[in-house]
């Protein structure tokens, strides 16, 4: 004849079964160090695009315009309004990302005296790059910089007119790496305001596709 269990180890017994031992608490992943974190550059938000646009101001134009502008004070024959990226069918990204730009803005004040023009050129268009703010300028400023201006109009002390056709011819010639199929001619009220010229992601010229010079007969040139 089996015994029966002793009252209170069975208790026992039964309290073990409903409440088994706790399993070990898992060790943290451990955080980046405050080293690391500074190390990681935000990304930024990519979008497809076919081509960049590079827009170079005619600067008696702009500085009519923008009679303050840091620029100005130099009186250069164009300036550097920005490195767009663009697509075929016309339309073109924009704001793609919160990242603030380059660290250091004034290393780049060869090309954009005005920290303010830098930053909105950023935020518009370079954070749709892929690149970052370092890599983008860079770019932007081996295209600007690798853009011949033709005597007639770096030499210009008076006012001409030519037709859009005449002024890519210019412009072709004094660049002959750059087709005429990659150049375009900006315009607003019959006058010069900004040359176009269509590059691939390496800064290489290409076709222009959607893009058109200005259809005015006549484009006045003024000297700067």
């Amino acid at each position: 004849m089996k015994k029966k269990a002793a009252p209170s180890l069975l208790i026992l017994l039964l309290l073990t079964a409903c409440n088994p031992p706790p399993r070990p608490t898992p060790e943290p992943t451990p955080r980046p160090t405050a080293a690391a974190a500074q190390t990681i550059e935000p990304a930024t938000a990519a979008q497809p695009f076919d081509y960049y646009l590079l827009n170079l101001s005619w600067s008696p134009e702009f500085c009519h315009s923008h009679p303050n502008a840091t620029e100005c004070t130099q009186r250069p024959a164009f300036v550097l309004h920005g490195l767009w990226p663009q697509n075929t069918n016309g339309g073109y990204p924009q704001n793609c990302s919160t990242d603030p730009g380059p660290r250091n803005p004034s290393s780049f004040s060869d090309i954009y005296p005005d920290p303010g023009l830098l930053r909105h050129e950023w935020r518009t268009h370079g954070t749709c790059s892929g690149l970052s703010p370092d890599a983008f300028f860079t770019l932007a400023r081996t295209a600007y910089k690798s853009f011949s201006i033709p005597p007639t109009l770096a030499q210009l002390d008076h006012q001409i007119s030519l037709t859009p056709n005449q002024l890519i011819d210019l412009f072709q010639t004094a660049n002959p790496s750059i087709p005429a199929a990659s150049l375009a001619i900006s315009c607003g009220n019959n006058y010069l305001t900004a040359v176009e010229v269509c590059l691939d992601k390496h800064a290489q010229a290409t076709p222009c596709g959607s893009i058109r010079s200005c259809r005015a007969n006549s484009v006045r040139i003024t000297p700067p």
